[in-house]
C-alpha cells in the first residue's frame, strides 16, 4: 500500500479539481491496477503453454490377416549332381585328338577324345586271321567225322578212329570260340580308342593334352575328364531328430504325408535370394539318423532347365511342416524384441499404446504367423513403433494395404 501524506492548506489559490482526482486515483487504485496486470500476464502465458504442447505422434496401424496357411520347415542342403562320371581311359597309347570343348554341354555318345588306334587294328586284323584258321580246322574236322561215320558201318574204319575225328572236332569248335573271344577283345579294344561320353552333361576341362601317354584300365587308367549331369539336379540336406519326430507324428495322425511314400514339395531359395525360386519334391529319406549329428540325411530333386543351379552350390529348402490351418499373420517389422520376449504394439479404443506379448511363427509370403497374443480386432502398430510409447496416446493411421477396412476410434482414415 501506498503512503499518504497529508498538508495544511496553503494560503493561496484553492487546487485545481483535475489534480485532486488524479491524486485520489494515485492514492487509491493502484494496488487493483498491478493485480490486474499480473492476472493478464499469467492468462497470456498459460495460453501460450497450452498452445505450445505438441499433438500425440502418428503411427500407421493394421489389423492381423487371418487366412489359412502351412508351416515349412526350412534346412541348409547342398546341391549335388544326379550322374557324375569320371571319364578314364580304357586302353593304353597316345592322345592323337582333344574332341570337346572345355565345359561345354556334351551328350551321351559323343566324342571326346582319340586314341592312337593302330596297334589295335593290328591286334585285331591277327585275331580275324586266327578266326579263320580256326573255322577252317573245324571245317575239315566237320568233314572227316561226316566220312568216318559212313565208313564205320562197313567196317571200313574201327569205331576208335570215329570217336578221334569227333574229338577233333570239338577241340576245332573250342578253337574258333576261343579265336572268336580274342578278336572281339580286339575289336573292343580299337572302340575304347575313341572315348565318347557316357551321359549327357556339363563337361569340365582336358586332363591330358594330344601326344601324351595315358594307362588302360589293367595298370591304372588315367583320368581324361568329368562330366556332371544338370537337369534335373538332387539337393541333399540333414533333418534334425525333433523335426523327424513331430513330421512322424502328424503322419501316424494323419495329418501329413510322409516323404517316404509321398513326393513332398519342397521349395528351393539360392545364396542371396530372399524368396524361393524353385520348386521341387522330395526323393529320399535314409534308413538311420546320423549318430553323430543325430541328423537324418534327405534328399529332393529340383528342375534346372536352364542349368543355372550347379553342383557344389548351397541352398535353403522349405519342407512342409504342418498340416494347413487358420493363423493371424503381421508384417515382420511390427515385432519387437523385449529382452527374451517378443512383443507387438497394439493401439487401444482410447488411442493409447498397449505392449502385447506374442509367440511367433515362421514367416508366410512376407508376413508373421502370431500363435499367440493377438485377436483378429487388435490394431497393430506396423510403422512408426519409434515414436509409440506405452500408455502414451498416438493418432492412428490406418493402412490400406494390410488388414480390414475398418477404422479404430480415433483413426484417420
Amino acid at each position: 500500500m501506498g503512503t499518504l501524506t497529508l498538508r495544511p492548506p496553503s494560503s493561496g489559490a484553492a487546487e485545481p479539481p483535475a489534480c485532486s482526482s488524479f491524486r485520489r486515483l494515485r492514492c487509491s487504485g493502484a494496488p487493483i491496477v498491478l493485480l490486474l496486470a499480473l492476472a493478464l500476464v499469467g492468462c497470456q502465458d498459460k495460453a501460450q503453454s497450452q498452445a505450445a504442447a505438441p499433438p500425440p505422434p502418428s503411427v500407421t496401424v493394421a489389423q492381423p490377416v487371418k487366412r489359412t496357411v502351412t508351416d515349412w520347415d526350412e534346412f541348409t542342403g547342398r546341391f549335388e549332381a544326379i550322374e557324375e562320371v569320371q571319364v578314364r581311359a580304357r586302353v593304353g597309347g597316345f592322345i592323337d585328338r582333344v574332341a570337346f570343348t572345355d565345359g561345354a554341354i556334351v551328350h551321351a555318345g559323343d566324342l571326346l577324345y582319340i586314341i592312337d588306334p593302330r596297334p589295335f587294328e593290328a591286334v585285331a586284323l591277327q585275331a580275324q586271321g586266327q578266326l579263320d584258321d580256326a573255322r577252317a580246322k573245324e571245317e575239315l574236322a566237320k568233314r572227316e567225322l561226316d566220312r568216318g561215320l559212313t565208313l564205320v558201318q562197313t567196317s571200313a574204319v574201327s569205331q576208335q578212329v570215329v570217336d578221334q575225328r569227333r574229338q577233333a572236332l570239338q577241340a576245332a569248335h573250342a578253337a574258333e570260340t576261343q579265336a572268336e573271344g580274342t578278336l572281339k577283345a580286339a575289336q573292343l579294344n580299337v572302340e575304347f580308342t575313341h572315348v565318347l561320353a557316357p551321359i549327357t552333361g556339363r563337361v569340365s576341362r582336358h586332363l591330358v593334352t594330344p601326344g601324351n601317354l595315358v594307362q588302360g584300365s589293367e595298370s591304372g587308367a588315367t583320368l581324361l575328364t568329368s562330366i556332371v549331369s544338370l537337369d534335373p539336379i538332387y539337393i541333399y540336406f540333414d533333418v534334425d531328430e525333433p523335426t523327424y519326430q513331430r513330421n512322424s507324428k502328424l503322419w501316424f495322425q494323419g495329418r501329413r504325408p510322409s516323404s517316404r511314400d509321398t513326393a513332398n514339395p519342397v521349395q528351393v531359395s539360392l545364396t542371396g535370394e530372399t524368396k524361393p525360386s524353385h520348386e521341387g519334391k522330395m526323393d529320399f529319406l535314409d534308413n538311420r539318423l546320423d549318430v553323430s549329428t543325430a541328423t537324418l540325411r534327405s534328399r529332393a530333386i529340383i528342375p534346372n532347365k536352364d542349368l543355372s543351379i550347379l553342383p557344389g552350390q548351397f541352398g535353403r529348402v522349405r519342407l512342409i511342416g504342418s498340416a494347413p490351418y487358420e493363423a493371424l499373420l503381421i508384417p515382420d517389422v511390427a515385432v519387437a524384441t523385449d529382452q527374451s520376449r517378443k512383443i507387438v504394439f497394439v493401439v487401444k479404443d482410447d488411442n493409447r499404446v498397449e505392449a502385447r506379448p506374442v509367440v511367433l511363427g515362421p514367416l508366410d509370403d512376407g508376413l508373421r504367423v502370431i500363435r499367440e497374443g493377438l485377436n483378429p480386432e487388435d490394431h497393430v502398430i506396423i510403422n512408426g513403433i519409434q515414436r509409440a510409447r506405452v500408455g502414451a496416446k498416438v493418432t492412428p493411421i490406418m493402412s490400406q494395404t494390410l488388414g480390414g477396412d475398418k477404422t479404430p476410434p480415433g483413426a484417420t482414415p
